[in-house]
């Protein structure tokens, strides 16, 4: 997949689908429209390619909210190429494209990319107040020689899959519903750094990860996990088992959130090696102990119970 970081230039010149929007946590809503898109495209002979936004148009137009992601644009980008995409455009979103009116904006998307059609969710909207919604963009086509297509929004148990749902899973700490709606494990990467050590005290070593900030993280608590060494070649796509605390550390010092996983039966010099991180379920909330000995034991289940999960009798 060829990754654009803004409009190409010179612009391609095979038609294309072309899939807009932030696409943040690539969930299977989008998935739905990617997939569509892509099928319609290899119908037409044609590239199928997608432009998301970098940063998140609300990061930059409601600055005095608390913003988090699901997927850093790398991840993004990773799944995109997954799905077989052609192309991806990172758009590099800024006040004046937010002031920009949506048939300026189109216009140049559609010279630059060659657009024949493009693939947005039925409550898109993009341009100036918003103003290119649907019914908007399907007029701006007729002029411009493109088509609008849309698909009807995915549901998951009777629920729409979207990003801010699972946001909210992610708040409850239910990563396993979370894990639905993005039809894969929810995962964090990050650098290992040294901690506290308080691990290695208690005899349980682990792997604090340094998660890129804005990264959103699940629930404080105890959380059975896969964790991948991402630089570790030979091995690459080898998911250990281990078991994971988010969280404050109330039995110590109630300090900045960190996320600190015990890898099962492990034993190898981890710091500043990258790692991926997966949550497949929550054991337990946080909780503070009332000694090392009590925090030692609960330890020792929580391992037990993440080994049974993962791993099942092995």
């Amino acid at each position: 997949m060829n990754t654009f970081y803004a409009l190409p230039d010179p612009p391609l010149t095979t038609p294309c689908n072309l899939a807009i929007g932030n696409f943040d946590g690539v969930h299977r809503g989008h998935q739905a429209l990617l997939a569509a898109m892509r099928e319609d495209a290899r119908r037409h002979g044609r590239q199928a390619g997608v432009l998301t936004f970098d940063p998140h148009p609300a990061a930059l137009l409601r600055p005095d909210r608390v913003h988090s992601y699901l997927t850093t644009m790398p991840e993004r980008l990773e799944v995109f190429a997954e799905l077989a995409l052609d192309f991806a455009v990172v758009y590099p979103f800024s006040l004046e494209t937010a002031r920009m009116p949506a048939a300026e904006f189109i216009g140049q998307v559609r010279r630059r990319v060659q657009m024949a059609a493009l693939w947005v969710g039925p409550d898109f909207a993009l341009g100036r107040n918003r103003e290119g919604d649907v019914p908007a963009l399907r007029a701006i086509g007729q002029e411009l020689g493109y088509q609008v297509h849309t698909i009807e929004p995915q549901l998951l148990g009777g629920e729409e899959v979207r990003s801010g749902r699972i946001r909210s899973y992610l708040a409850e700490g239910d990563v396993q519903a979370a894990g639905r709606q993005l039809g894969r494990l929810y995962q964090v990467s990050g650098e290992v750094v040294k901690g506290a050590q308080r691990g290695h005290l208690l005899g349980f070593p682990t792997a604090n990860l340094a998660v890129p900030e804005g990264r959103l993280l699940p629930a404080n608590g105890v959380y059975a996990t896969w964790m991948r060494l991402d630089d570790d070649l030979p091995r690459h796509g080898a998911w250990l088992p281990g078991v994971t605390n988010v969280g404050v550390r109330p039995s110590f010092d109630n300090g900045p959130r960190t996320v600190e996983a015990h890898l099962l039966d492990f034993d190898g010099d981890l710091y500043g090696r990258p790692a991926t991180l997966q949550f497949v379920a929550r054991l337990r909330p946080e909780q503070r102990f009332p000694n090392i000995e009590a925090l030692s034991a609960q330890i020792r289940q929580d391992a037990a119970a993440a080994r049974e999960l993962l791993m099942g009798d092995s």
